[in-house]
Order: C-alpha cells, then sequence, then structure tokens
C-alpha cells in the first residue's frame, strides 16, 4: 500500500514543527551476513516515515522557512547494477513517484549538503544515533565554518529530529491502521494455523515453519522480529528463541510472533497445550493471565495513564499468586515489596507501528505517565512464569504463560486488532481437535 498525500502531509507537518532549519535523515546501511551476502534489506523508520521510499543509500533533507522544500538523495539509475540487483528508481523517477521537489544522486551529497547547511538556523539531526553519520554531518559542519569570513554560518543549534518525529508516529492516521489491521489478521491467521498444526513430538522450529508459511503465502514481507516458540520450560525464559526442541506431552507451548506488512509490524503472543487438553495447574494459572488481560485491554482507553493497563493486570495476577500460593501475604505488601517479580518481572505492553517497540516516550518531562490517547496503537502482554523453587508448588513449575494482543486507542474504548487468534480455553482446545 501505498498513499502519496500521507507521506507528503508528514514532511509538511515536520517542516512546520520545524519553524527554520534544515533536517538531515539518512535511511538505514545495507549490512553483510557473511562475505557478499547480505541481510535482507530493512530500511529505517524515521526515513520511510516520512519518504515512503525503501532503497538504501538514501538520504532526506528538509529545508524549512519560508519556502519549505524536501530533497531526496538516492542512488542513480545504472542499468548494468539493475541486472544484477533489481529496479532503482533514480533522481527523477524517485522525485515524480514520491513527491519530492529536488532529488539528486547520492554521490552529491558531500558537495551539496554544506550549501545547504549554510546560514540555516538550526540542524534538526539525530546525533549519536549513527557514528558514521555523526562523522560525515561534522565535516560538512566544519566546512560551512571554514567559510565564515564569507559571511556563511552554520547553524547554531542541533535539535533531535527523531523527538519531533516520534510525537507524530504515536498517532496513527487512517492509512496506517488500515495497514495494522491487515498485518494483525495475517499474525492472527498464522497463530491459529500454527495452534491447529502444534503435536506432541514436533519440533519448536516445524511449529515456526507453519506460521512463517502463514505470513509470506498471506503478503506479508517478513516476521516483525525473532519469533519465540517455547515449549515447556523454555516460555520461562522470556527472549528464549532456539526454536529447536522437541515438544512434549503434557507440556504448554508458548508462541510470540508477528509480522511486517509495508513496514508495520504485528505482535501477537498465545499460550496452548501441546497435546490439546490444558492440565488443571495450567488451566488455573492460564485463565488468571487471561482475566488479567480482559481487565487490562479494558483499561486502556482514552484519557486513562499509559500505566492504567499495566496496574489492572498486577491487581489481579498478584491475588492469583496469592491464591495460588505463589506469593505469600497481603495483596498491599506484595505490591511493596515486589515479591511478585519472582513470577511477572516486565510490564504489560509498548507502542506499537514501524517498529516493534515503537517510537514515541511514556512519561511527560516531568515523570508523570502520559495519556492515552485516540490513535495510539499498544500491545498489551500479561504473563506469568514459574521456574522451580523451593516456594513454589511442585505443580506448577516449568509453566511459562503471555497473552498478548494489539490494541488501538479509540475515540470512546479500543479495538483488538489482533482479536481473531483464539485465547480462551474452550476455543484453543475446540481448534486444536478440529
Amino acid at each position: 500500500m501505498f498513499n502519496l498525500k500521507e507521506f507528503q502531509q508528514r514532511r509538511s507537518q515536520l517542516l512546520k514543527k520545524m519553524g527554520e532549519g534544515i533536517a538531515i535523515i539518512p535511511t538505514a546501511p545495507e549490512a553483510l551476513r557473511s562475505r557478499d551476502s547480505h541481510y535482507p534489506y530493512r530500511f529505517d523508520s524515521y526515513f520511510y516515515y516520512l519518504t515512503g521510499f525503501t532503497e538504501p543509500e538514501s538520504v532526506l533533507v528538509l529545508v524549512a522557512g519560508k519556502h519549505p522544500k524536501s530533497i531526496l538523495f538516492c542512488r542513480d539509475k545504472d542499468m548494468e547494477r539493475e541486472i544484477w540487483d533489481g529496479f532503482r528508481y533514480g533522481p527523477e523517477g524517485a522525485k515524480k513517484e514520491f513527491g519530492f521537489d529536488e532529488a539528486y544522486n547520492i554521490n552529491q551529497l558531500d558537495e551539496l549538503a554544506p550549501k545547504l547547511l549554510g546560514n540555516q538556523a538550526k540542524l534538526f539531526y539525530s546525533l549519536g544515533a549513527d557514528g558514521h553519520w555523526d562523522a560525515r554531518v561534522t565535516g560538512w559542519l566544519n566546512a560551512v565554518r571554514d567559510l565564515v569570513r564569507t559571511g556563511v554560518v552554520a547553524p547554531a543549534e542541533i535539535v533531535d529530529v527523531r523527538q519531533l518525529v516520534d510525537s507524530m508516529r504515536l498517532m496513527k492516521t487512517p492509512f496506517e491502521i488500515e495497514i495494522m489491521r491487515h498485518s494483525a489478521n495475517i499474525a492472527a491467521a498464522a497463530h491459529n494455523r500454527a495452534i491447529k498444526f502444534t503435536k506432541p513430538n514436533k519440533k519448536e522450529y516445524e511449529i515456526e515453519a507453519e506460521f512463517l508459511h502463514e505470513f509470506y503465502r498471506s503478503g506479508a514481507q517478513s516476521p516483525a522480529y525473532t519469533s519465540i516458540v517455547a515449549g515447556g520450560a523454555n516460555a520461562c525464559t522470556l527472549h528464549y528463541n532456539a526454536n529447536n526442541c522437541v515438544l512434549n506431552d503434557g507440556d504448554l507451548l508458548l508462541i510470540d510472533a508477528g509480522c511486517e506488512l509495508d513496514g508495520y509490524a504485528s505482535d501477537i503472543t498465545r499460550t496452548f497445550p501441546v497435546n490439546g487438553k490444558f492440565s488443571a495447574a495450567q488451566k488455573d494459572l492460564y485463565e488468571l493471565v487471561l482475566s488479567a488481560q480482559l481487565a487490562a485491554i479494558a483499561a486502556a482507553k482514552p484519557g486513562n495513564l499509559w500505566n492504567a493497563p499495566h496496574e489492572a493486570v498486577l491487581d489481579i495476577l498478584v491475588q492469583g499468586f496469592i491464591d495460588f500460593k505463589l506469593c505469600k501475604g497481603s495483596k498491599d505488601a506484595v505490591l511493596e515489596s515486589g515479591d511478585y517479580h519472582q513470577f511477572y518481572m516486565h510490564r504489560t505492553g509498548h507502542w506499537l507501528g514501524l517498529d516493534v517497540h515503537d517510537a514515541g516516550q511514556y512519561k511527560d518531562k516531568a515523570g508523570n505517565w502520559g495519556l492515552l490517547k485516540e490513535g495510539n496503537t499498544l500491545t498489551v502482554e500479561p504473563g506469568c512464569y514459574v521456574r522451580p523453587a523451593d516456594n513454589v508448588p511442585e505443580h506448577f513449575w516449568n509453566i511459562g504463560i503471555r497473552i498478548e494482543d494489539d490494541v488501538l486507542i479509540t475515540k470512546t474504548a479500543n479495538e483488538v486488532l489482533t482479536k481473531n487468534a483464539v485465547k480462551t480455553v474452550a476455543d484453543i482446545e475446540t481448534l486444536m481437535k478440529s
């Protein structure tokens, strides 16, 4: 999906935020995997958000002021390289198709950048994000400073352009929401496929292959992150990704996986029994986590603090931990001591968008939690992870559970984008029997 007006409006909005000055936003470099083999290329999210342009070796320059303009530097047309590596727009093609005011060969950047920087009040650039680009930009600034006797001055201030863009990226537009719905639907179908395919004695990677198949056959370009397929005790390792163990009868399987569609991520976690039937202990903890998740989703609505879903989760989980004799004492005492961290050690969600852990602040400058607003997208993902320990009833050992959905904040409540991925005990067991 591509909407020229969408990307032009984003650039226009950023130019207005800048007021005056110049912004320099490079895309991500290509990266070698081994010898002369590259990793699959993935653009920089900030660059893509403002351009829609996916080719490497590209830089966006925005000049704000009385006569604002957008300039793209990109690879030139080169038929010989296109024979080997594929199509290139070239400056003229990119200017026309992506709506830039000017476009130049990337090889002209070092020549033209100092001229563009001259007599600009501010430079909007993410200093420290990339050492290579820091050195290059510093070289351009020094070249401008050398012209001081001619009346040309360098920008007196450097502002982090990403902070300006972050506030924009937090508020998803209808264009973005439609892509994210599609991404979520693909991922939900992939999880349902994986659940249905799971049987004892299969390998974790066999299950991974099933949802990857669904991602690609449905048009997603890649997984959104390294998938977690964790059977049994592996589910108690939060970022487990070896995905190479046998799935044992009687264990749970935790899958944390999402796809990337046109740059936008989905992020779903489901936990279910390998043999298709929850044991009593598994069901107890699973329904506790599900109750906490449903309460958190209900708390994810406009006007509530970002932390409201997490507080809703803790209220239910901690009481459940006490009831199941995982924690001792009153709810207030367990919350104050943090004893629940033995079984729930992460927060309940994060922003979601072009990045899995998307751009945007969670607190204001005073350290207060921000408010949830219409257009925000976030994950809601409580969990429970019980490793063997002397203070833990043995029937709970090696149970790891996480349930995660993607949620869009609407005008009055929310929309669960990933609702098509089954998650009740009854629905999971029914699907696994089919």
